[in-house]
């Protein structure tokens, strides 16, 4: 029996300026920063996560961002655009919250739903709809209510260098359902309730760079650790070469390369970000895995200082 994945886990970007990036997903978006660690395997770079107040799969946004990096380029082989969702009724709040803060919103349809589309600070594609379904998120900051706060990811737009690939993956390997086409998209819905609608542009599109304000990877779900290892053997069955199984501390990973380009990650829901820290304090002190802790003081010292912090008016 095929396995089918209930929609995407987190979704992994660059950026270059640390504290931007909280300001923007935490202070404008109103997100929780759920953890801040490092990239394992750059411990000079942070790697911050974004999310519900938990930290949920479908929520999770994170970035490496690296004082520096290059601008990227939004392209084939990448997540085009990231997709919030919020409660009915409050699309009108996120537009005007947006202008508030400068921030050029464009309004339009696909598969007859409005959507606000925009960029972040570094460019990086957002869009925001309303849906029903998910639960409502429960943490409030900056001005933003739980009733009127971003829920989750309502799913990606996929740009890919070979459409017809990327879109058999979705639908062969994933368990996604084609449930429309409107002649320029093609969207796939998975069976959760959070990060479930995918869209593909049905014609393939040149290659994207990368660098910051453009995505490295997206992730999907895999229900618990034996799960996980059957989606390793799963991909391997379909003709991929996923990696060999990775503990990123607050998930498990494989990851592979559709032959879209783009790179897929599946990643287990479980142990969490709790898992060494107390949920009511998330984010709030630099966590680091065992191997790194004798290193914490240079390594704290090499990090530029980050706080979570109300912003108000257009940021520089």
């Amino acid at each position: 029996m095929s396995k089918h994945t209930t929609g995407i886990h987190h979704i992994t970007a660059f950026a270059s300026d640390p504290q931007a990036n909280v300001d923007f997903y935490a202070g404008i978006l109103g997100l929780r920063l759920v953890k801040k660690t490092i990239n394992f395997d750059a411990p000079e770079v942070y790697h911050l996560y974004f999310g519900n107040e938990a930290g949920s799969p479908g929520t999770i946004i994170t970035f490496f961002p690296s004082p520096g990096s290059p601008k990227g380029e939004i392209g084939g082989g990448q997540v085009g655009i990231t997709t919030y969702i919020v409660p009915q009724g409050s699309l009108g709040f996120w537009e005007n919250r947006l202008m508030d803060f400068g921030i050029t919103v464009k309004k339009l349809n696909r598969f007859q739903e409005a959507y606000l589309q925009f960029a972040d600070n570094e460019g990086l594609g957002l869009e925001i709809v309303e849906r029903s379904e998910g639960p409502d998120s429960r943490w409030a900051f900056n001005g933003i209510p739980a009733d009127k706060a971003i829920k989750g990811f309502g799913g990606a737009v996929l740009y890919s260098v070979n459409a017809e690939s990327t879109m058999d993956t979705l639908q062969n390997v994933l368990g996604l359902t084609k449930v429309a086409e409107d002649g320029e998209y093609a969207r796939f819905q998975a069976t959760g309730e959070l990060g479930n609608i995918i869209d593909v542009p049905l014609v393939s599109m040149e290659w994207g760079v990368g660098g910051a304000g453009t995505v490295h990877h997206i992730a999907w779900r895999a229900n618990d650790f034996d799960d996980h290892a059957e989606w390793q053997k799963e991909v391997m069955r379909k003709g991929f070469r996923p990696t060999q199984i990775i503990d990123r501390q607050y998930f498990n990973a494989i990851y592979f390369r559709e032959y879209g380009g783009i790179l897929f990650e599946i990643a287990t829901d479980p142990p969490g970000f709790a898992k060494d820290e107390p949920a009511e304090s998330l984010g709030e002190k630099l966590q680091l895995p065992e191997w790194y802790e004798k290193h914490r003081a240079k390594i704290e010292q090499n990090l530029i200082p980050i706080q979570v912090r109300e912003v108000d008016g257009q940021l520089s």
